[in-house]
């Protein structure tokens, strides 16, 4: 096992701050959900550092629990009833999401609002190069990686009850204007790179105006493998969903070949040996997304998206920051990801001014 499986895979103790009133979600569960039998051991999940997850375990069953975490938040971070809404229309349409058992909007139980979901049996992968399994099998699973992406954004999101789910137009205008306010929020230092990815973004948004169901998070370790077979069977974490542009998703996909080695997170894929590893260069996988969704003019304005994406990673690792400083930051990683910022920045500001040359 790698150091990074070893470090988020599994689960552990319930952290001081992020504590539930085990009496009072016991007598909840007993009122409202109808299979539900005690006694109820909690451990959270290793991994994450947004919306705290726990196994639930009783004598018969295995749930997950998701939840906002403790503190004053950011102004719609943490939606926990989006994620339930999206994975409740897909969970009807086969799309491979844990089954959703139930939402809870009193506050009063655990502190928060929560959701309880199926707990899904399988592999979650932390390591982008897959080394626990064959150069057959990493082959299967990128190309599913890349099949389950191109059937959410296929989806009519209007069809699964999803019209209203999120602003169908000016998805990249919303989205720079929602990081870069966050960002501000959070600021803990200045970063110049950040600040011009915040200028220099919103004048340079392509004209393309694809809408579908977006993750919003669509990465390799958030999603659950099958335990024997190299198939998706669960997509994970889906706070930042919305109606968006699929663009979006699909190159926040490819960061996974594009990230350097900043010392945080998965070690990208960029500078490795893909052809050894059994895994698809970029370009390939570019080319079975358009095969699979119908883009015959393959993937334009590259440097935009991809820096774009860096900004918004960054943005989204300042969010932790300011949780680190309200003491509700959910893992011991977070300090060290804070530090990942301005990496990050440099990285975007990079593809920004490659566009511009």
């Amino acid at each position: 096992m790698t150091d990074r499986q070893n470090r988020f895979e599994g689960t552990k103790e319930v952290i001081e701050a992020h504590k539930l009133d085990l009496h009072r979600l016991n007598e909840f569960l007993c009122a409202f959900l109808s299979d539900y039998e005690g006694p109820l051991e909690i451990k959270q999940f290793k991994g994450g550092q947004s919306n705290p997850t726990y196994l639930l375990e009783t004598p018969v069953k295995k749930y997950v629990l998701r939840k906002k975490p403790p503190g004053n938040l950011l102004k719609s971070a943490h939606a926990v009833d989006r994620e339930y809404r999206v994975i409740s229309a897909l969970n009807q349409m086969g799309f491979p999401v844990p089954e959703p058992y139930l939402f809870c909007e009193d506050n009063d139980i655990i502190g928060t609002e929560f959701y309880l979901m199926e707990y899904v049996e399988g592999r979650i992968f932390w390591d982008l190069d897959l080394p626990q399994i064959s150069y057959d099998e990493r082959e299967a699973v990128y190309d599913d990686l890349n099949r389950v992406l191109a059937k959410l954004h296929n989806y009519d999101h209007k069809s699964l009850g999803l019209s209203d789910f999120g602003p169908a137009g000016n998805y990249f205008s919303r989205q720079v204007s929602r990081w870069s306010k966050q960002y501000r929020a959070s600021e803990t230092q200045t970063i110049a790179e950040m600040d011009y990815l915040i200028s220099w973004l919103p004048e340079n948004i392509p004209i393309e105006n694809s809408v579908a169901i977006v993750h919003g998070d669509y990465r390799l370790d958030n999603l659950i493998i099958h335990p024997t077979e190299p198939k998706i069977i669960g997509v994970l974490d889906w706070e930042l969903s919305t109606i968006g542009n699929p663009l979006g998703d699909f190159t926040y996909n490819l960061l996974a070949w594009q990230m350097p080695d900043i010392g945080i997170g998965a070690a990208g894929l960029y500078g490795s040996d893909l052809g050894k590893l059994g895994i698809p260069d970029e370009e390939k996988y570019i080319e079975l997304y358009c095969e699979r969704t119908g883009r015959s003019k393959g993937l334009p304005d590259r440097e935009f998206y991809s820096a774009y994406n860096f900004f918004r990673i960054a943005a989204i690792l300042q969010g932790i920051a300011g949780r680190i400083r309200d003491g509700t930051a959910a893992s011991s990683e977070a300090m060290k990801i804070v530090k990942a910022v301005e990496p990050l920045a440099k990285v975007g500001a990079s593809y920004a001014t490659k566009e511009r040359a």
